[in-house]
């Protein structure tokens, strides 16, 4: 199986060949900021999968707010780059979930620390989100799934 950096770097060859610039313009200059932030410390380290995740989904909400500054200002085509630039790399990222499958996924964790004999309270928060938010990551809003969590716990 094969990284998500591993995949940027061969599309690097298949955009050059398509002829695809936006795209190939775009995944060299995400590769290029996987590698500023894994030289960036003290050590150089190698982003996993999940980091490289989050890393594109910056890219690509930085790349949304951009576009839409452009539009309020009046810069449309600068705008639609921007937009294409994120489609491109929201190409990269796992499919969203929908807000039921979250739910339904908060239901499973919570039913299964019933079972396993935890009073659930103000002080099991953690102890919910924590398999929640390792089965959500980066496939739905984090403040959504908090408040979500809290509101099935009663918090809220």
């Amino acid at each position: 199986m094969t990284t998500l950096k591993e995949r940027l770097h061969a599309d690097v060859v298949s955009h050059m060949k398509d002829g695809n610039k936006v795209a190939l313009t775009t995944v060299r200059n995400v590769l290029g900021e996987i590698e500023t932030r894994e030289k960036s410390g003290k050590t150089p380290v190698v982003l996993d999968d999940t980091q490289v995740t989050a890393l594109l989904q910056k890219e690509a909400a930085k790349r949304r707010d951009t576009a839409r500054i452009y539009a309020e200002a009046g810069q449309d085509q600068r705008s639609a780059a921007e937009i294409a630039e994120a489609e491109v790399i929201e190409e990269y990222l796992p499919k969203a979930l929908t807000s039921a499958e979250v739910e339904a996924i908060v239901d499973e964790v919570i039913a299964g620390l019933k079972a396993d004999g935890v009073e659930l309270g103000p002080r099991q928060l953690g102890s919910v989100m924590k398999p929640v938010t390792a089965r959500v990551a980066g496939r739905f809003d984090g403040k959504a799934v908090s408040e979500l969590v809290r509101q099935r716990l009663g918090l809220g």
